[in-house]
């Protein structure tokens, strides 16, 4: 399983989250997305709001069918929806993200031992694939070490 940890020093969740709901929709898969139950309403309102010319399509666990939902919001992990893909968005790691084929992890420098916690102990398991982004001197997301 691919584990990429996004390192939030320079742009917040507001504007990073979107472009991966955009790439993982592209690529024809589903995204659940976990988050604390006051972010998510958060998020909520971002994914319907954060560009006038785009639109993507979710809904929250609570919706009469969260099933048909190719992004779905929810408090825990169960993806109701079919994703194969998840993004932990409160910056809290979750050991049963491992059961999805792709893990997005935000957290910000609020949350750094907690995400080394998370990376000491994925390095020494061999079937994930932890992977470090931040961002260059111009914004640009690029691998880390």
């Amino acid at each position: 399983m691919l584990v990429d940890f996004y390192h939030l020093a320079r742009t917040p969740l507001e504007r990073v989250l979107p472009s991966i709901c955009e790439k993982v929709l592209v690529s024809g898969e589903r995204l659940l997305i976990v988050a604390e139950s006051e972010l998510l309403a958060q998020l909520d309102t971002l994914l319907w709001t954060y560009a006038p010319e785009a639109f993507l399509p979710h809904g929250r666990i609570d919706v009469p069918t969260p099933e048909h939902q190719p992004i779905l919001l929810a408090s825990d992990l169960d993806a109701r929806n079919g994703a194969t893909n998840i993004a932990l968005a409160d910056g809290v790691w979750r050991d049963e993200a491992l059961g999805f084929a792709r893990t997005f992890y935000f957290f910000d420098n609020g949350q750094l031992d907690t995400a080394r916690g998370a990376w000491r102990a994925l390095k020494s398991n061999p079937e994930a694939e932890p992977r470090y982004w931040k961002q260059d001197e111009r914004g640009k997301w690029v691998q880390g070490p």
